[in-house]
């Protein structure tokens, strides 16, 4: 199986007529504060990886937790595996 990305044109959700009418002063900042120098010395940029597309099945009750929590189920999947298996790399070394 080829390890490229899937890509698919989807329409966008967001609301841009709604976005185009709101005004930056209206934009609540409370819970994120504004970045210093020192906060972004030690950044690195990670470039996602490619996924593969495969059929799994998983049961319903997992899917329905998932699928309850909003849109990007299928990402928050994904990052639920990589956290188990990033945990389990390192037990294993």
């Amino acid at each position: 199986m080829s390890a490229k990305s899937i890509k698919k044109k989807s329409k966008s959700r967001t609301n841009l007529a709604k976005l185009h009418r709101t005004d930056d002063k209206d934009i609540n900042y409370d819970n994120s504060p504004a970045t210093t120098q020192e906060f972004w010395e030690d950044a690195k940029i990670y470039m996602p990886q490619h996924k593969i597309h495969i059929s799994l099945r998983l049961d319903e009750d997992i899917i329905n937790f998932f699928k309850e929590e909003g849109a990007g189920y299928q990402s928050r999947i994904n990052a639920v595996l990589k956290a188990y298996v990033n945990k389990h790399m390192h037990d294993h070394k």
